[in-house]
């Protein structure tokens, strides 16, 4: 399955995982920094959230995108929908 966004859905996407990339950079440093527990385990759930959402993005995009080829292609929905929740599980 290619990754076929529209150019604003791309866009919001990269822009939330650029974030989440620099979150990451600062739970490292606060790390090396000896920074209290609780401050790092915050930081680690917004960065998983953040990383959730743009998966959860994608697989939306491409659930609409995927459904409608298979229309198109009279392809197996069946198949196509085992996959797509495959995907969805994989972030739950």
């Amino acid at each position: 399955m290619e990754l076929e966004m529209a150019a604003e859905e791309l866009k919001s996407v990269l822009n939330r995982l650029r974030r989440a990339q620099g979150q990451i950079a600062g739970i490292i440093k606060m790390i090396e920094d000896g920074r209290d527990c609780e401050d790092v385990i915050t930081q680690l759930a917004a960065v998983s959230r953040a990383l959730d959402r743009a998966g959860f993005a994608i697989i939306a995009t491409g659930l609409q995108h995927c459904m409608a080829d298979g229309e198109q292609a009279g392809g197996d929905r069946e198949q196509m929908r085992a996959r797509l929740e495959k995907l969805f599980l994989s972030l739950a």
